[in-house]
């Protein structure tokens, strides 16, 4: 049995992407809104604030620690490559999963901001260098994180929470 937590598997780091790797992984973050926006694509409300595991997150919870997560990592691509080797602070989301827009907010104020950072985001990723995707940030949880190593672990965030979406779905019989 797929371990709910994980239906895509855990992010699997593989080491510094080349060009067409790269061209991949901006892709998928590209892609992401719209994948996000067709998972709860005619849910209910009643389907949208359904967890997607036992002790888990809501859908509506997921689509915001998305916007959420995304902003931040946005803002860590811009820092890394604008300043030397950037002291960059993690966040509690479980916490921010409990605030009140998160838990009660309409998803479709998240999926219209994750049209527009990505957007944006995927402009400034496709205008980087080798050089400056090796870049590496101090992250207070996870320790030193080269761009290229961020990229690939938010083009697999984003797949793994549509996948919660999507499997929940599955799960539940609903949609097509």
């Amino acid at each position: 049995m797929t371990d709910l937590r994980y239906p895509i598997g855990e992010f699997e780091w593989h080491g510094e992407a080349d060009i067409a790797r790269r061209a991949e992984l901006i892709a998928a973050i590209e892609q992401l809104p719209a994948q996000l926006r067709d998972a709860v694509s005619g849910l209910s409300d009643a389907q949208i604030d359904t967890p997607y595991r036992l002790g888990g997150w809501t859908v509506r919870q997921v689509v915001h620690h998305v916007a959420d997560s995304h902003i931040n990592a946005y803002t860590r691509f811009r820092f890394t490559v604008t300043e030397p080797e950037p002291a960059l602070k993690g966040y509690n989301e479980a916490l921010w999963a409990e605030i009140a827009d998160a838990r009660s907010g309409p998803v479709d104020v998240s999926l219209t901001l994750l049209d527009a950072l990505h957007r944006r985001w995927v402009l400034m990723l496709r205008s980087l260098t080798s050089e400056q995707f090796a870049r590496t940030f101090h992250h207070s949880q996870l320790g030193q994180v080269s761009l290229d190593r961020n990229l690939a672990l938010y083009a697999w965030h984003g797949a793994h929470h549509v996948a919660h979406i999507t499997s929940l779905c599955q799960r539940m019989g609903w949609g097509a």
